[in-house]
């Protein structure tokens, strides 16, 4: 214990990095796919169906009017409120605006590191680096990042937990 015999305060600071500016163009074509999904057969019966064609292109407009507009913004807030981390000691992750979460992985208790480049990650050259550790939160996810980025974090990441002892608790 410090002197005074009070436990030393540890104050948790925001992680530094960002992801990849691409992110925001990966998460607006997630958007608009998602958004597509249900406007293109909705227009399209609208075109084909005559006395129901109010009924269907006028939630088609809607949902593309909101999906589009949320494609616009969403991704630019997330873009600001995403960070990570990695130290010799944890993985740090803070997500969201409005309900904030971070999540921190001790190396210790770090079982895989994961790169997963699905179809959309690999056109905008992105990776996510899936962090599994021993927690019942399930595992950190890192998106957004260059593809070698993502490759040169979990290199390092399996380096430092391969030299990091278990914990003991």
């Amino acid at each position: 214990m410090p002197e005074g015999g009070t436990k030393a305060e540890i104050r948790l600071r925001p992680p530094r990095n960002t992801l990849n500016e691409r992110a925001v163009g990966w998460w607006r074509a997630q958007w608009l796919l998602t958004t597509a999904v249900p406007v293109v057969p909705l227009a399209v019966l609208g075109v084909l169906i005559e006395p129901a064609r109010f009924w269907l292109l006028l939630p088609a407009a809607v949902i593309a009017a909101a999906g589009g507009g949320a494609a616009l913004l969403l991704p630019l807030w997330w873009f600001r409120t995403h960070r990570w981390e990695v130290t010799e000691d944890a993985v740090y992750v803070r997500t969201g605006f409005f309900w904030q979460e971070w999540r921190i992985a001790p190396m210790s208790r770090i079982q895989t590191v994961d790169t997963v480049r699905g179809p959309l990650e690999q056109l905008y050259r992105l990776a996510t680096v899936t962090v599994t550790t021993a927690s019942s939160r399930g595992a950190v996810r890192i998106e957004g990042l260059d593809h070698e980025v993502a490759a040169e974090l979990a290199e390092r990441l399996t380096r430092i937990t391969r030299n990091t002892p278990g914990d003991a608790t």
